[in-house]
């Protein structure tokens, strides 16, 4: 499937379809380019959004979130790599409800996501700002993320380090008085060092869907079930694949350095015991010499 471009619908400021909650802002957009299911823009929505670089456990546990959210809410989020892919495979694996909001034209359109952006064009709704050649400029993703913030009931971050483009979205939830959440992380961790921040500021911290709906009267669901670790197949280690194993659950994720340091294993066979964990599903690298472990 391609993006037909020439079903692109025109929505002003005038139209019933226009978002409300963008209204009284000062600079809000004059106009809005869609393809999709428009009658989402109506829904109750619950913005969603993640740096481009999270582990492989917050990109799972964001999707089974989403997942469950989207049987209440319309998603919504951007159309980058990480929590945005998280959210985007959530909502598309739950009710298909969901929102991709661009900072420039849809020739802006991200091609490592294009499979996934198809989908969502055929099923949800593709929202671009501008038309479809203006491309991002230096501005447009803070632009952008103020009015995820506006969209959405509510704010759940998936991941962010200290300077992540996420937390502007929670300032302007924030700023909006509606609620912010995020996925806890270990101690230290480079990729999840701004949602621990914006738990310690007030934040929920929140593991399921079950969180968020909580703090929503009018909304009560069973959320789905995490598989536990006991339906999982044994997987056999050995002594140094059980000690680097064990130092990375330890930390959560890590650089190969802090392995080295932690395991006392020489880096030669260090590369090969996590070339064998990759194999067998209990570790999973993250670029840049950085190492997660998986549930």
């Amino acid at each position: 499937m391609r993006i037909d471009f020439s079903k692109t619908v025109e929505i002003d400021m005038r139209s019933k379809l226009y978002p409300s909650n963008w209204i009284f802002f000062s600079d809000a957009p004059e106009r809005l380019y869609a393809i999709g299911d428009t009658s989402l823009l109506s829904s109750r929505a619950f913005t969603v959004v993640g740096s481009r670089r999270i582990t492989p456990t917050a990109a799972r546990t964001g999707e089974a979130i989403v997942k469950d959210l989207s049987r209440a809410f319309t998603i919504v989020t951007g159309t980058a790599d990480g929590g945005d892919t998280a959210a985007i495979v959530g909502a598309l694996s739950g009710s298909g409800k969901i929102i991709c909001l661009l900072a420039g034209g849809f020739s802006t359109l991200p091609q490592s996501n294009l499979s996934l952006l198809e989908q969502v064009a055929r099923r949800g709704l593709l929202l671009a700002l501008h038309d479809y050649d203006t491309p991002v400029r230096d501005y447009s993703y803070e632009y952008r993320n103020k009015l995820l913030a506006a969209l959405g009931e509510g704010v759940l971050v998936l991941g962010a380090g200290n300077k992540s483009g996420a937390l502007i979205t929670a300032k302007y939830a924030d700023k909006l008085q509606k609620p912010v959440f995020a996925l806890p992380y270990p101690p230290l961790s480079a990729t999840g060092e701004g949602c621990n921040a914006l738990i310690k500021r007030g934040a929920h911290l929140t593991e399921t869907a079950q969180d968020i709906f909580d703090l929503f009267d009018d909304i009560e669901l069973v959320t789905s079930e995490t598989p536990s670790e006991t339906s999982r197949p044994t997987v056999s280690l050995t002594p140094d694949e059980q000690t680097v194993a064990s130092a990375l659950r330890a930390r959560g994720e890590a650089h190969i350095t802090e392995l080295v340091s932690d395991t006392r294993l020489p880096l030669f066979k260090l590369r090969a015991v996590l070339s064998a964990l990759e194999v067998k599903r209990v570790a999973v690298g993250i670029g840049g010499n950085r190492f997660s472990s998986l549930p």
